[in-house]
């Protein structure tokens, strides 16, 4: 089994206005931070390990549970302003000045709103495996296969996670394996998992985002002035590529990234690939 840095970095507190946010932070200190924030049912302890050592070679790196998520105390939010809103206390609490923003899958779509309601607060955007706050035109409804993972209490088995995050073949699943094997070190620890109350928090949001018409969130893609990164695996079953494809046209600097043989997850397939971009568009 590989040993990473990330495994190694100490939980931190930082108290906010509605809870005591948790938090690890690795990598070079200096310049603007980079903040991550996680998928639905995502904590801290499932961000991958590669992934995260691959991008603290060249930045500060913060993961955090957002309010009554994980190991940070508050009562749950169920609607994407309160997520935003958590967000928000968080990097305030921290006293960053300024924050670049990964966001992936749910996350994506809170990073985006922290983006318009803050603008001063973001230096630049990464929305990966995610997209607009809607359902976008053109795109094939999320499947009720899909939507039925998502509510199996604890998010569903290690085959629900392959099928929402990898693609049916050999070098996507051997990724997915790999994905796995390097969380466990965190998840060997018992640290908590996701609520079922901040899962069914989540659930909401994400029906509600479901019912928004593109044409209202078309105005607000086209606020966003910050430079943004979008990115997603063509064989994406949560959030098809299409809508990363749409998002982009609407956004006033965004460059598009999508890999062919990915899916939800391809930020941890193509783990050195995607920090490596990360990084250019960062430096840039």
């Amino acid at each position: 089994m590989s040993t990473y840095l990330a495994d190694a970095a100490e939980n931190l507190s930082v108290e906010g206005p509605s809870a005591r946010f948790t938090y690890r932070r690795m990598g070079q200190r200096g310049g603007v931070p980079l903040v991550l924030l996680n998928r639905f049912r995502g904590t801290i302890d499932w961000w991958d390990s590669e992934f995260l050592d691959y991008l603290a070679t060249k930045h500060d790196v913060i993961v955090f549970d957002n309010v009554g998520i994980g190991y940070t105390t508050g009562e749950p939010r169920d609607s994407l302003e309160g997520f935003a809103e958590g967000a928000i206390e968080f990097i305030q609490a921290l006293g960053l000045a300024q924050a670049d923003l990964l966001g992936w899958s749910l996350g994506g779509i809170v990073a985006q709103r922290v983006a318009l309601r803050r603008p001063e607060l973001v230096r630049k955007l990464i929305v990966a495996g995610s997209s607009p706050a809607a359902w976008v035109p053109g795109a094939p409804p999320m499947s009720e296969k899909v939507l039925g993972i998502m509510a199996k209490p604890g998010g569903g088995d290690l085959d629900d996670l392959m099928y929402l995050f990898y693609p049916e073949t050999d070098a996507a699943r051997a990724a997915g394996r790999r994905h796995v094997a390097n969380v466990s070190t965190r998840l060997a620890t018992g640290g908590p998992s996701v609520s079922e109350a901040a899962a069914q928090g989540q659930l909401t949001a994400v029906g509600k985002l479901l019912e928004v018409p593109f044409d209202q969130v078309r105005p607000e893609l086209e606020a966003i002035k910050h430079p943004v990164l979008y990115a997603n695996g063509v064989h994406d079953v949560m959030i098809p590529a299409h809508a990363s494809y749409v998002a982009v046209q609407h956004l006033e600097s965004a460059t598009l990234i999508l890999y062919s043989d990915a899916g939800h997850a391809f930020l941890f397939q193509h783990a050195k690939e995607f920090a490596t971009e990360v990084t250019n568009f960062l430096t840039a």
